[in-house]
């Protein structure tokens, strides 16, 4: 990458000179010099009002920009998947309080797709409950042919994706966060039809 930045002090729009007055912004350029063949250089032109002093701080903020399509996947989860802008709420105490819950589960979803594409060899045990796995391991004992031969947590996560609707199929790509999302949501069904199959019956 060919990366350099400069301060420059910036005017307001011509309409709003005499409410604002003007900022001095770093503006950051990242060029990249040999590109792959058959995709176009990245080219990237960031503003910030954050300090860039020297070379290793324009750095960070291109570190800081290459972790934003995340963030926007993250969001997308909160408004595709869970529907959060279809809250009907009323008031803002409600829907800060529907907003925090469906912000860990946002982030959970998205943790777990993300581990399993970081550490695919790593223990199901340090993402999934012990219910989550005991019900993916049920249903993976009543079918014919066993799909989970390896423990990790990129098989469970596999077997989540494919209770979502994901085909599994030679060259697809890795599981999305959505399939995970409607994974996720059967599974805790399942969850539950086994847990009252498993009670007592009481009367």
């Amino acid at each position: 990458m060919h990366v350099k930045f400069a301060a420059i002090q910036t005017l307001p729009p011509i309409g709003k000179q005499k409410r604002y007055s003007p900022q001095l912004l770093t503006y950051i350029h990242a060029l990249e010099i040999d590109p792959p063949v058959g995709r176009p250089p990245i080219d990237w032109k960031l503003v910030t009002n954050l300090p860039v002093g020297d070379f290793t701080m324009a750095i960070e903020k291109l570190e800081w920009y290459t972790l934003r399509w995340k963030a926007e996947v993250f969001h997308k989860v909160m408004k595709s998947g869970c529907r959060t802008e279809e809250a009907r709420l009323e008031i803002a105490e409600r829907l800060t309080k529907f907003l925090v819950l469906i912000a860990m589960v946002s982030w959970r979803i998205f943790f777990l797709t993300m581990s399993a594409r970081a550490k695919p060899d790593a223990a199901p045990e340090t993402v999934l409950t012990s219910s989550e796995i005991a019900t993916l391991d049920a249903i993976d004992a009543a079918r014919s042919k066993p799909r989970i031969l390896r423990k990790t947590l990129a098989t469970y996560l596999l077997q989540i994706a494919i209770l979502g609707g994901y085909l599994a199929r030679n060259h697809d790509p890795p599981p999305g966060n959505m399939v995970v999302w409607r994974g996720l949501t059967r599974l805790n069904d399942i969850a539950f039809g086994l847990s009252i199959r498993t009670r007592r019956r009481c009367g």
